[in-house]
């Protein structure tokens, strides 16, 4: 059967127009065909009601119309450009400038006040907040919802959410209205009050597109297009459309003030404008927050991952560069202009063991060497310190007078014992500060006292000023001096020495001293038996190796925050699911697939950066207390700050990529289908 055309002519260029247009859907059993060869065309400002039963093709057609989807074959013209042709940005654009949808079950945004539900399409349009919350505000007063623009959709009646949604097709103008059986979850006077303001709307201009069922509320059109298995089975003019006012309708309330505001209030077109990429980044990460908010305890669960990463990495650091720091003020505290002649050669177990020649005949001619400002050797055994009834284990270090100068370890009280006192073989000793306080609590003069050193008696001279811990950990301050020549003969009972210490005049002559010590010795002792240390080098070797140990505890942070990174991902994925609906709304309102990613992707970020600055936080903390805890220092800069907040910035962008490109790609048909 042909369908009947009207013979009523059309505008010279129809508002919309369907030719030969064919959509067919793949499904298990086969190829469905939901339009079938349809050809059709739409004048800009008719009331046309396109009517079929479940399964004609009259939902496929509404999306069609709406752009929304695309036909399998034939050509689907809007304003005479054809859809097919355009970029999906340009699809999403003609959506949200010319076509305004009013869904039979309103499709409002649950976390949503009706002022915000209406105002969305202007979002994506890029009309700043004032503006758009000041024509939302105008269209919710003309359609009567003024005292609830700021509720939610569970707070509105069935009436009310549809004249919400009749707003929010308004919004950027709507000059076609696709209603989607707009009366089919009504009761019959919220339904008549629908058609009444679709009567308003078209008397002002809008091209109405009706998609019903119903008979009786197809006859409220001008135009009839009944659809059957995916053709038009008849077009035709109806000579008396049935006319309803919204003014006319007493279902609530608020109709007799709704009646009384000019109707062109309502339809007035917005201004035009340019598109404020700004406007979508804000109102998305606006979005973002709220949506995070509205999740919390998923949320917190989600940035712990981050959390842990970026703390780890700011306390790791902290501690590192502290540890670091104290070493090397312990080391420069001795002295960077320094060189330690050890017994042995380097880097061999045991190499000490039985080299005697490092002797004290050795000083003179290590003194003698051009460059050097002091030598001083260093001999030390553990022995029993004893005064009156304190029994001391300790250790005791053979030395020269020049001792507090090359270690540049001032003397507190009394006096440093002398050369002659070395000559003499004297019976004297310097105590350490923790020594002297241990033996001598509650103020007590330790200068002048004797105590008992091993077997023998020796005077106490001086008191040393208190160094604490040294980079291995050993307390300085627990120890005692004695002069090397009294430490062979009546303590330990060897004259070979531990180490010489050399302080070298100038710096830069380091390298040359070394190579003269080194060779001056190496005639002595008839081989190399020895070996040198730089100051300097020691404290580059301590250093690399306090970075590669921060850099171990950076690396485990750096994996806890993948970790993280996975998990922000992973729940990223499961909010594409959950919202699959607001996204198919948000896209028919005119978002374009680019907002969707930047808003889910901004919503990502948003953890991650969030979960970064607490993490920072928390970083700082355990940095402190660990401090506290462990005598540590921790030192703190802008650096590994900024870096971890970089890097949850990044793990934010990369992890939430893959779901807001899998948002952004969903068909808006079938996100407007999913519940």
């Amino acid at each position: 059967m042909q369908p009947r055309i009207d013979p009523t002519p059309l505008a010279a260029r129809p508002l919309i127009e369907l030719a030969g247009v064919t959509r067919t859907y793949d499904t298990g059993g086969g190829q469905v065909r939901a339009l079938d060869d349809v050809s059709l065309a739409i004048a800009a400002g008719e009331f046309v009601a396109i009517m079929g039963q479940s399964g004609s093709g009259k939902s496929t057609m509404m999306n069609l119309l709406g752009c929304l989807d695309r036909p399998t074959s034939g050509t689907y013209r809007v304003n005479g450009v054809d859809v097919d042709t355009l970029s999906d940005a340009a699809v999403a654009e003609l959506r949200r400038e010319t076509f305004g949808f009013v869904f039979q079950r309103y499709h409002l945004m649950a976390d949503l006040t009706a002022l915000d539900n209406v105002a969305m399409p202007a979002v994506y349009a890029g009309v700043g907040q004032g503006a758009r919350r000041d024509r939302a505000e105008a269209i919710l007063e003309r359609l009567g919802l003024a005292e609830r623009q700021d509720h939610r959709p569970h707070e509105l009646s069935g009436g009310q959410q549809q004249r919400a949604s009749i707003g929010r097709a308004l919004m950027n103008g709507g000059a076609v209205v696709l209603a989607d059986e707009p009366t089919g979850a009504l009761d019959s006077a919220s339904g008549r009050e629908v058609l009444g303001i679709l009567h308003e709307l078209h008397a002002h201009g809008h091209t109405i597109i009706l998609i019903t069922h119903d008979p009786d509320v197809a006859a409220h059109a001008d135009r009839i297009v009944r659809l059957a298995d995916g053709r038009v089975q008849s077009d035709e003019r109806n000579p008396h459309p049935r006319q309803t006012t919204a003014a006319a309708t007493t279902a609530d309330s608020d109709s007799t003030a709704r009646a009384n505001t000019p109707a062109s209030s309502i339809v007035a077109p917005p201004r035009p404008r340019m598109r404020n990429p700004l406007v979508v980044l804000l109102e998305s990460m606006r979005m973002a927050l709220r949506s995070l908010l509205h999740h919390g305890l998923r949320t917190t669960l989600t940035m712990l991952g981050i959390i842990i990463g970026v703390g780890s990495v700011v306390a790791m650091l902290a501690v590192g560069a502290g540890a670091r720091q104290q070493v090397l003020d312990r080391i420069q505290a001795m002295g960077t202009d320094l060189l330690s002649i050890k017994r042995g050669l380097a880097g061999v177990r045991n190499a000490s063991s039985g080299v005697v020649t490092l002797v004290p005949e050795d000083l003179p001619q290590i003194k003698a060497i051009p460059g050097v400002a002091y030598a001083v050797p260093e001999t030390d055994r553990n022995v029993v310190l004893r005064h009156g009834s304190n029994d001391l284990w300790l250790p005791a270090t053979g030395t020269g007078e020049t001792f507090p100068l090359v270690r540049n370890w001032p003397v507190a009280e009394g006096v440093f014992f002398s050369d002659d006192d070395v000559r003499r073989h004297a019976q004297v000793v310097v105590l350490g500060r923790a020594v002297a306080e241990e033996l001598f609590p509650e103020g007590r003069e330790a200068i002048g006292k004797v105590v008992i050193l091993g077997n023998a008696p020796f005077q106490v001279l001086g008191v040393l000023a208190g160094k604490g811990l040294g980079s291995s950990g050993v307390d300085l301050d627990y120890q005692v001096w004695l002069p090397y020549t009294t430490a062979a003969t009546r303590v330990f009972g060897q004259r070979y020495f531990r180490d010489v210490t050399v302080k070298v005049e100038d710096e830069g002559s380091m390298g040359q001293v070394e190579q003269a010590i080194r060779t001056t010795l190496i005639q002595r002792h008839g081989r190399e038996d020895f070996h040198i240390r730089n100051m300097a080098d020691l404290i580059e070797k301590r250093t690399e190796a306090r970075d590669t140990f921060t850099m171990l505890l950076t690396a485990i942070a750096v994996i806890s925050l993948v970790v993280g990174g996975i998990g922000v991902m992973n729940i990223m994925l499961v909010a594409v699911s959950e919202r699959t609906r607001e996204i198919g709304i948000r896209m028919a309102v005119g978002a374009r697939g680019r907002d969707v990613m930047v808003q889910f992707l901004t919503e990502a970020v948003f953890v991650c950066v969030l979960g970064g600055l607490i993490g920072i936080a928390a970083g700082i903390a355990a940095a402190q207390y660990a401090t506290q805890l462990t005598g540590w220092p921790a030192i703190f800069s802008w650096e590994p700050v900024a870096a971890a907040f970089a890097s949850a910035l990044i793990t934010g962008i990369v992890f939430g990529f893959i779901p807001a490109m899998k948002a952004a790609r969903l068909d808006p048909v079938d996100a407007l289908a999913r519940e």
